[in-house]
């Protein structure tokens, strides 16, 4: 039996971690299907209560699966794993797979490339990163739930050379769509440490949902040290004024999502800006969301005491813009 923790997008939770334990409590090889999969309670573990399904993601429903963890395109053993089970420096992408084919490949092998250079001082050939993405949809459901992680295997608090080659750890898992929403965001002075890369192990997100949550709101959302809004937990945040879509302008992770918005939106000649955002900019503006891979758009109707439009309209123009971007073959 492999039991799945049904918890938040892997940014918040190490994956690597989430991999481990799931090793640690199968019996079963990775690469077998799972007859059933489970929901676990989280009380007592640290994290935030498993979420309602109107603010935060979807559970893990109990249905004959075939999900995998593999490394290097093969099924990935407990010797292998063990080293990862506490390390965080990694950087990884999360996409959602539909009819066996993803939306921005081009964004998600961009952001691979990016921060393993960053990080490592070299990346693994794309033909190689996408043979190890299509072994993991290999055998598995047309629906589902991607991520890969890339690490170096000299592994933590020692430097690797040039010569010494990155690993992809990629991970499936049930398919997602994000909460229902509105939600109600509590803003944090916080400034994440290379922002622009998707790396792993963020304490801050899960400790500052965590205080978001036990003042009464659903997620948190952070302020840069110069009062500008830049993005949220887990999410990348953009804002609507009636006629426009407004991108904060702030030290952020540039989200797959986010890419793909921008340019379908483009292409359907909708208007967009780029403006720093302060608190006090929020009473003129129309409507808000947050996006992530899970979806492009959650209203979000509070920030901090501020009520926001819902914005229907502006919601649903985000989804219209997102279906246009064709779906890729891995």
């Amino acid at each position: 039996m492999l039991v799945f923790l049904a918890v938040r997008e892997a940014s918040i939770f190490k994956p690597n971690l989430m991999i481990f334990l799931e090793l640690l409590v199968s019996k079963a090889p990775f690469n077998k299907p799972c007859k059933r999969s489970l929901t676990i309670s989280l009380a007592g573990t640290g994290l935030p209560p498993s979420p309602s399904p109107d603010h935060r993601s979807e559970t893990m429903s109990t249905r004959a699966t075939s999900f995998v963890v593999q490394r290097n395109g093969q099924a990935a053993t407990a010797q292998e794993l063990a080293p990862l089970a506490f390390a965080g420096y990694a950087h990884f992408t999360a996409a959602q797979i539909r009819g066996g084919r993803i939306r921005g490949l081009d964004l998600h092998l961009e952001r691979l490339h990016f921060a393993s250079v960053k990080l490592f001082g070299r990346a693994l050939p794309e033909d190689r990163v996408r043979s190890y993405l299509r072994a993991a949809l290999e055998g598995g459901p047309d629906d589902l739930s991607l991520t890969a992680t890339i690490y170096s295997p000299v592994g933590e608090f020692r430097v690797s050379g040039a010569d010494v080659e990155p690993q992809i750890l990629v991970r499936t898992g049930p398919p997602a769509s994000g909460p229902m929403g509105p939600l109600a965001l509590a803003t944090i002075e916080h400034e994440r440490i290379l922002p622009e890369i998707k790396h792993v192990g963020e304490i801050a997100k899960t400790y500052y949902l965590r205080q978001a949550v036990g003042q009464g709101f659903d997620d948190a959302a952070f302020i840069d040290g110069q009062g500008r809004l830049s993005e949220a937990t887990i999410w990348n945040l953009a804002f609507w004024d009636g006629a426009t879509v407004v991108w904060p302008k702030a030290k952020m992770l540039g989200g797959v999502t986010m890419g793909i918005l921008r340019r379908q939106l483009e292409r359907l000649g909708i208007a967009q800006r780029v403006q720093a955002i302060t608190l006090a900019d929020l009473p003129a503006l129309a409507g808000a969301v947050v996006m992530n891979s899970w979806t492009p758009g959650v209203a979000v109707s509070r920030i901090d005491s501020m009520p926001l439009p819902e914005a229907p309209s502006f919601r649903d123009l985000l989804h219209r813009a997102y279906q246009a971007e064709p779906l890729a073959s891995l």
